[in-house]
């Protein structure tokens, strides 16, 4: 079994690749752009967004809502598939992990800075204060600071538990005194003794617990800020099921969209990202992807068959109103494409698996947006009616949290283990104690 550490450790000791530096490069100047961008609107008035009335919501909240999406397929591979004994997570939970934390990462930079004076967000905390302002708890609003924080909280626990064994890996491996050392006091002195094994093994399986039902709350919360008002289009009991799909959805997506490029730039990762890997992704995508598009259709049908004229108004202007693109976008993305899948020969050919996650990817964004945008530029009076235009701070923000997350990522690959290397062997035949085979291939141990 010493290939596996061979293989995981060698991405992290090697030199700094060129592809590396060049990807930094890129992903660097958007972060700042990204910065910058805040700052100026810090700075200048949260109406340097194109928000108006009544597009009170916009890009802001759809990002923030995009962001949290993509950031559920992670805790969903660690946490519910190690609940279930899934064996085949192992390869993929420690960069499905990573993506979780810089996704919410993201996330969390929108409503911090849609509450307008960014210094005084500190008020949303139920803490006693001079002022003696306290929060509306009846407001889903303040549920989501609740959600969102204790997601992010046991995520990164979650995420740096299962790290341990594997930073000792590194600090034995380490070369250099700095690295010994950085590793060494990253991994808490872990030495693989029993009793650390045995208590290990309870704070994982307690984390996992704890994070089980953050994965189908934290989205559930986000949908009661639509679901919760009488807002034609948003008040409608299917949102937070609808929501919580959407986001395993495009969260599967992203995984399959940064782990296939990876298993190319690292051959050795073939062995340990296989084909039945990426298989059981394209079935997770194809089955939430599915839910999804029951879902569109269900609102559809209420909406016809509730007799309620706001309603029915509020989903033909979605579908043939001004943003009629967004709303048909949206449906060949989520519900059309993915129906590819159901081939064997479509889940086996990677480009065409990362054509349909961009898809997949484009269209969750197309979806917050019709569901935000859309539903708030029609309101109840025709004299109230507005459109929303995107300001270049609206626009390169969003495209600037698109460089955070991918440098975060890019110094997690660089530096950390990519792959959790002590569950890998342990699924191989080698780890049980009744193997007795000889001669088996990498692929085939796999």
């Amino acid at each position: 079994m010493e290939w596996i550490g061979r293989y995981v450790s060698s991405i992290v000791e090697v030199p700094t690749p060129f592809w590396w530096k060049v990807s930094i490069a890129i992903t660097t100047p958007l972060m700042l752009v990204c910065f910058f961008c805040l700052t100026y609107l810090v700075a200048t008035g949260i109406g340097v967004w194109g928000n108006n009335s009544p597009v009170n919501w916009a890009w802001d909240i759809t990002n923030f809502v995009f962001w949290i999406g993509i950031g559920h397929a992670g805790t969903l591979i660690s946490a519910i598939l190690f609940i279930t004994r899934q064996r085949w997570r192992t390869s993929i939970n420690r960069a499905a992990e990573a993506m979780t934390l810089f996704a919410v990462i993201c996330a969390g930079l929108y409503p911090m800075l849609h509450v307008g004076r960014v210094w005084m967000v500190w008020f949303l905390a139920p803490v006693p204060n001079a002022n003696a302002i306290w929060q509306n708890f009846r407001s889903p609003l303040l549920w989501d600071v609740f959600a969102v924080s204790t997601y992010f909280t046991v995520s990164v626990l979650f995420w740096y538990t299962g790290l341990i064994p594997d930073l000792a890996t590194l600090r034995d491996r380490a070369k250099s005194k700095i690295a010994k050392l950085s590793y060494g006091l990253a991994a808490l002195g872990w030495r693989g003794g029993n009793r650390q094994w045995r208590n290990y093994e309870m704070a994982y399986l307690l984390l996992a617990g704890l994070s089980t039902p953050l994965v189908l709350s934290v989205h559930s919360v986000v949908s009661f800020d639509f679901a919760t008002s009488v807002v034609p289009g948003w008040h409608t009991t299917i949102f937070p099921p609808y929501f919580v799909a959407g986001a395993v959805f495009g969260g599967f997506a992203m995984v399959l969209t940064l782990m296939i490029p990876m298993s190319y730039i690292y051959p050795s990762l073939k062995h340990l990202i296989t084909p039945e890997h990426i298989d059981k992704m394209c079935k997770i995508i194809l089955f939430t992807g599915s839910l999804v598009g029951y879902a569109y259709l269900m609102e559809l049908f209420i909406a016809w068959y509730g007799g309620n004229f706001f309603e029915r108004a509020a989903f033909y202007n979605r579908a043939f109103g001004p943003y009629w693109w967004c709303y048909w976008s949206m449906k060949f993305c989520n519900v059309v494409a993915p129906q590819i899948f159901w081939f064997p020969s479509m889940r086996r050919n990677l480009w065409v698996i990362m054509v349909t996650c961009m898809l997949v990817n484009a269209g969750m964004w197309f979806e917050r947006f019709v569901i935000i945008g859309t539903t708030l530029a029609r309101d109840f009076m025709p004299s109230a009616w507005g459109m929303f235009h995107p300001t270049w701070v609206d626009i390169w923000t969003f495209v600037g949290t698109f460089g955070l997350f991918l440098t975060l990522f890019l110094l997690f690959i660089r530096f950390l283990p990519m792959i959790c290397m002590f569950e890998v062997k342990a699924v191989l035949p080698e780890a049980d104690p009744h193997y007795h085979g000889k001669g088996t291939s990498h692929k085939e141990a796999h």
